[in-house]
C-alpha cells in the first residue's frame, strides 16, 4: 500500500451532508442511486451516483446524514453528473454500507 503524507491527506475535502433527494437511476450500467446532497454554506446540494441498491432504498436514504469527498471533478455517469463522491465500505458480500456520523452533526462538517 503506498503511503501518503500528511499534506496530501489534508487536500481530500471530506464532508458531512444530508440527503435531500434519492431517485431510481435505470440508466447507469450497474444498480445506482441519484442522490442529492446538502452540505450546507457554501458548498448547497451536490448530486451524487452511488451504486446502493443492495442495502438502500430512494425513500430511505432521504434525510440520511453521509460522508463525501467533495472537491473531486465531476464525472458523467449514464448522462447524469455526479459532482461529489459519497462514501461506503464494502459488506460480507461486497455491497455498500455508506460511512456516515453516529451523532448528527451540521451539514458541511470538514473531517479533520
Amino acid at each position: 500500500m503506498a503511503q501518503i503524507d500528511i499534506a496530501h491527506f489534508e487536500q481530500v475535502d471530506v464532508r458531512t451532508g444530508t440527503v435531500v433527494d434519492a431517485q431510481p437511476f435505470p440508466e447507469a450500467r450497474k444498480a445506482s442511486i441519484k442522490l442529492w446532497v446538502d452540505f450546507g454554506g457554501e458548498i448547497g446540494v451536490r448530486q451524487s451516483s452511488a451504486q446502493l441498491t443492495v442495502h438502500y432504498t430512494p425513500d430511505r436514504l432521504i434525510g440520511r446524514q453521509v460522508i463525501a469527498v467533495v472537491n473531486f471533478p465531476p464525472r458523467r455517469i449514464g448522462g447524469f453528473e455526479s459532482q461529489v463522491l459519497v462514501l461506503g465500505v464494502p459488506d460480507e458480500n461486497g455491497a455498500v454500507v455508506l460511512l456516515r456520523p453516529d451523532i448528527k452533526v451540521p451539514d458541511g462538517g470538514k473531517m479533520f
